[in-house]
């Protein structure tokens, strides 16, 4: 079985790594348009007609454009930027979120990939909120750093051409990050969390931290249940994985770099019982789990294939 995937706009960073991706493989058709044509409408429309799906790697108004492009046509979609994230018309690409989304991506039309933080966030709140383990309208923080690829090209010459002013910055000070509403909405949370994102000058890696008082739990809540219902919601799941209370507590660091190079997604869960604090952390890779290699697989589910052919474990 061949796939016929069209990449819309894969000179960013995200869509340049699904492209090397997908470039070598024997079941994907891969089709782009030459850079003098990118914003050509006719011959977007004419790459989508001939696709079986569609892998959105544009601005949101862009990406919007060419579903409208599409409206009468039969292509799927793979949305990478933030335009429908929380569109109740889409299924929100993240497979390890809930216990039927994988079925509900394999079979969807239009599929939105998560963002990066959020990926990190949700792992670590939703199964507790869907548990009863944590209260809806619990008001969250979540400190979240990212490798400087996150910040497209322009901050990535910016670091690489040694005129980024410092080694880490955090940004997103006016509380307003676009990443907040999908925070809420897909965690299932009453109020908006607040965030505080940084960039660290590391190219690729993210490390995504919610810091809880126990007393901010359900009742019946103990760290021994915290972790077992994160490690009950992934179990089986090939990309995700949860670090034993043992593995966790012996760890004298935490590093952005954790899992940088792979699409896995590990999570952990530090633990001061003494004083009712809890540190949930997440690391990714923002380019992997956080950007293309979701975006494949979510292509690997909707096309039937393997779902983690492509991927790095």
């Amino acid at each position: 079985m061949t796939v016929r995937v069209f990449v819309d706009g894969g000179a960013g960073t995200t869509g340049i790594e699904i492209v090397e991706r997908l470039a070598g493989r024997d079941d994907v058709a891969l089709a782009l348009l030459p850079d003098d044509r990118r914003k050509d409408a006719r011959a977007r429309a004419d790459a989508l007609a001939a696709a079986d799906i569609a892998i959105l790697c544009l601005p949101d108004d862009a990406a919007r454009e060419s579903v409208a492009l599409a409206a009468d046509l039969p292509v799927r979609f793979i949305d990478a930027s933030t335009a429908h994230r929380i569109d109740p018309a889409w299924t929100y690409g993240f497979a390890e979120l809930e216990p039927e989304r994988r079925s509900e991506i394999a079979r969807a039309r239009f599929v939105t990939n998560p963002g990066c933080y959020p990926t990190g966030f949700l792992a670590l709140v939703r199964p507790l909120v869907r548990a009863g383990l944590l209260p809806a309208d619990t008001p969250l923080v979540t400190n979240a750093t990212s490798g400087y690829s996150g910040g497209g090209k322009a901050m990535v010459a910016e670091y690489e051409q040694g005129a980024a002013p410092t080694a880490f910055r955090g940004y997103g000070l006016t509380l307003e990050h676009k990443h907040v509403p999908e925070m809420q909405h897909h965690a299932g949370l009453a109020v908006p969390p607040i965030f505080a994102p940084a960039v660290a000058n590391t190219y690729r890696g993210m490390l995504v931290e919610v810091p809880l008082h126990l007393s901010q739990l359900a009742a019946d809540a103990s760290v021994a249940r915290i972790h077992a219902a994160l490690a009950d919601a992934y179990a089986g799941w090939p990309l995700v994985t949860v670090a034993s209370l043992a593995d966790s507590a012996a760890r004298k660091a935490l590093t952005i770099e954790d899992v940088a190079g792979t699409d896995r997604l590990s999570l952990h869960v530090f633990a001061n019982p003494a004083t009712g604090h809890l540190r949930l952390a997440a690391t990714l890779d923002n380019l992997g789990k956080g950007a293309s290699g979701a975006a494949v697989q979510n292509l690997n589910l909707m096309a039937g294939l393997d779902e983690t052919r492509g991927l790095q474990l």
